[in-house]
């Protein structure tokens, strides 16, 4: 049985009035949406009450959810929503930086950096990541976010073109720009080595 059939059966019997399958959800579940949510609010304590709030807002909608995108997507979009709206009534702007470096570095420098540890290379791959958060950065929105939901989330594509609303040509596009952007800015630095 696949993650997708245990979540869809879970939501099932949640909607059948199991209120301890929709904690076995949350627990699944509650990192991940947790890390979603704290790229956009910093404060540990007020990125868990969003999070609760995700997960209330996720139990009063789940009598609609049909299981025709997988509960992960389903999720992820009332967290980003919620995360966004919460950001907006206290009158912040969400950040510019939507993608953690530390998930963002799913590169091969990285693995060729990792057994050569003298000072020179460390700086290199602080150089790296700076170059790559910089990046990220200067990416526009959707590109930012079909890599973060790939390279961060781990999604397939399938489920980024659900989450994203487009086809899966459209995120498979969006995606090598992303990367061929990210390369582009650490190719430099990589022929230093």
């Amino acid at each position: 049985m696949s993650d997708r059939d245990v979540d869809q059966e879970l939501v099932e019997r949640v909607q059948r009035g199991d209120l301890g399958a929709f904690d076995l959800l949350v627990r699944k579940y509650q990192h991940r949406i947790l890390a979603v949510i704290g790229r956009y609010i910093r404060d540990f304590s007020e990125a868990q009450d969003v999070a609760q709030e995700v997960f209330l807002r996720a139990y009063r909608a789940l009598g609609n959810f049909r299981g025709e995108s997988a509960f992960y997507t389903w999720v992820y979009k009332i967290a980003v929503n919620t995360a966004k709206n919460h950001l907006v009534a206290l009158r912040r702007r969400p950040p510019s930086d939507d993608v953690d470096i530390e998930d963002a570095m799913h590169f091969s420098a990285d693995s060729q950096l990792k057994d050569r540890a003298t000072p020179e290379n460390e700086l290199l791959r602080q150089e790296i990541e700076r170059n790559v958060t910089a990046a990220v950065d200067d990416l526009p929105e959707e590109l930012r976010m079909a890599i973060t939901l790939r390279e961060v989330e781990g999604l397939s594509y399938e489920e980024i073109a659900e989450a994203m609303d487009c086809p899966i040509g459209t995120v498979r596009s969006r995606i090598f720009r992303a990367r061929e952007a990210i390369e582009r800015r650490i190719r430099p630095l990589l022929s230093e080595t």
